[in-house]
Order: structure tokens, then C-alpha cells, then sequence
């Protein structure tokens, strides 16, 4: 290698320092949600539109995988730069904070990031790298309005509202660009299962911000709805979700084993409800997130056994 060409010495330090970055802030168990999530929505969709044949990952279901899974370390990286100042009072051991990466190094991995997924959805389909194109352009969107709006930063509520829509954007880049390669069909029942992942994320988000402490300066639902009330939130959220689910799989319509995978859903109901038995009983300050987790990985396991195991849903 000649001396032009050698890479220098601070791009090897930089992509260390990101590589730890993504050690510590991206968890093995954020990925397998990435990888689950995509799963479990491509299935579901490919079942609940009535495609000709049983729904089967593709190699177009595991670029989105990988798309989807670089996507939610981007945008791991947006929040970590958005929330510094917050991250200084209540989270002085994260990378950003303590200098183990610098804002320069996030926004240059940002980029490859968005290279890279643009161009992995390109070949998949226009649409594909349209919408990813659009989930990356939320993510920095909702960093400017935090910049410029303090409610907007400050206001959980509201704050949840803005930035929730970045989910529904992966959501719909996902069963769209399923929809452009085949494994789905188009069909209204969709939406209805856009709720159901709604719902089951959502009850992991209100669960890891509930306490039962009023924590001045902290981003908690718990704050703005009281600890009961934020807990109510999270099992009502997972109700919701297995709701929408059984009412647009019908598993009363299949038989019997496939029929069990559709009911399952109910049956995982008893992790969160224990999850706020546990807080409602114990002296924990905190929710227990650990059900919240355990929820949301168990439905999206069952749902995508259900999508390879059920027929047709008429």
C-alpha cells in the first residue's frame, strides 16, 4: 500500500471510537428487537393481505433487516447528539458526554449510515429508498425541533407525539417495500396492523419512563401522568395491541396446531399485567422494564410463527 493510498491513523481511532460507541449504546437486544420487528411485520402484513402463497422470508426480508438495523443505530446516534444537554444532568456516563466519541465522528458514521441504506433500499425499490430516505430526514427534523422548540424538548407528552411518528415511518418503509418485492399484498387490513406494533412498543416505552417518584427535570411519563397512570398506559397499550392483533389475524378461523400460535397473543397478556402487579405491590421505585421487554420480543416471536404456520384469513 503506498502512502496515498494508507488509511490515516485518526480514521482507524474514529471508527474504533464509534465501534465502542455502538457497543455500549446499541445492545444486542436492540438489534434482535430490529431483527424480530421486521420479521414479525413483513409476516403478519404477507398473512393478513392474503398473498397466493404462505408468507417465507426472502432475501429482500433480510436486506431489510439489515437496512432497518443500521437505520436504528442512526438514529440511536440523532438521539444521542439531540439529548447531550440532558444527558450531561441525568446520563453523565454516556459516550457523547464523558468524550469517548464526538459529535463529528457520530455525524460522519451518520452519513456512511445513510449512504449505505439509501442504496441497499434503492435495490430493492424506488419506494424503499424514498421512505428511508424519509425516516433518516425525520430523525434530523426531530432533532432541529428540540433545538428550537423548549416544549417540544421539555414536554414528554408532546415529545412523544413528534417523535413517535419516526416508528410509523420504519413501519411503513418495511411492509411497502415487502409490497414492491412481492412478499406482501396490498390490502386495508394493514393499518390495523400498524396498530398492533403501535401498541407493543409503545407499552415497552411507557414502562421504562414510569416511576414512582416525581423526578424534577426528568423526561418520565410518570411526571405528566401520575405512576399509576403511566403504568395503566403500558398494560392498556399491550392489551390494545394483542387486541388489534387477534381481530385482524382471526385465529378462530384457522385449525388446529396453527390455531394456538393465533390465540398466543392473549396468553403473553400475563407478562405485562404481572409486570404491574410486581410495581403495584412491591416498594420499587422503578417499573419494571424486564416484562415490558419480554412482552414485546414473546409477541413478535409468536406472530411470526403464526404467519408461517396459518393459511389464508379470508
Amino acid at each position: 500500500m503506498t502512502a496515498g493510498t494508507a488509511v490515516r491513523p485518526g480514521v482507524l481511532v474514529s471508527a474504533g471510537r464509534i465501534a465502542r460507541f455502538t457497543k455500549v449504546m446499541y445492545k444486542p437486544h436492540y438489534l434482535l428487537y430490529g431483527v424480530l420487528w421486521v420479521l414479525a411485520l413483513e409476516g403478519t402484513a404477507a398473512l393478513v393481505s392474503q398473498t397466493d402463497t404462505a408468507w417465507r422470508p426472502t432475501g429482500a426480508t433480510a436486506a431489510r433487516i439489515a437496512i432497518v438495523a443500521v437505520v436504528l443505530l442512526y438514529l440511536r446516534m440523532v438521539d444521542e447528539q439531540k439529548d447531550l444537554e440532558y444527558d450531561r444532568v441525568h446520563n453523565p456516563d454516556r459516550p457523547l458526554v464523558t468524550g469517548a466519541v464526538s459529535a463529528p465522528e457520530l455525524r460522519t458514521a451518520m452519513g456512511v449510515i445513510a449512504v449505505v441504506a439509501i442504496a441497499g433500499s434503492l435495490a430493492l425499490s424506488a419506494w424503499s429508498a424514498v421512505l428511508i430516505a424519509a425516516v433518516l430526514a425525520y430523525g434530523l427534523v426531530l432533532w432541529g425541533l428540540e433545538q428550537l422548540s423548549e416544549t417540544v424538548r421539555t414536554n414528554i407528552l408532546l415529545n412523544l407525539v413528534v417523535t413517535y411518528p419516526v416508528q410509523l415511518l420504519v413501519t411503513a418503509y418495511a411492509v411497502i417495500s415487502a409490497m414492491n418485492t412481492g412478499e406482501v399484498a396490498g390490502s386495508w387490513r394493514i393499518l390495523v396492523v400498524a396498530a398492533v406494533f403501535a401498541g407493543a412498543f409503545l407499552q415497552f416505552e411507557f414502562a421504562r419512563k414510569t416511576s414512582r417518584e416525581y423526578r424534577e427535570g426528568e423526561m418520565l411519563y410518570s411526571n405528566a401522568l401520575g405512576a399509576n397512570g403511566s403504568a395503566l398506559a403500558s398494560v392498556l397499550l399491550a392489551v390494545a395491541a394483542v387486541g388489534f392483533e387477534i381481530a385482524v389475524a382471526r385465529p378462530w378461523a384457522q385449525d388446529l396446531p396453527s390455531a394456538v400460535f393465533g390465540w398466543l397473543p392473549v396468553a403473553l397478556l400475563l407478562i405485562p399485567l404481572a409486570g404491574a402487579w410486581r410495581f403495584r405491590r412491591s416498594g420499587d421505585t422503578d417499573y419494571p422494564v424486564i416484562p415490558a421487554v419480554l412482552f414485546i420480543l414473546t409477541l413478535y416471536l409468536a406472530l411470526i410463527a403464526q404467519a408461517l404456520t396459518f393459511g389464508p384469513t379470508g
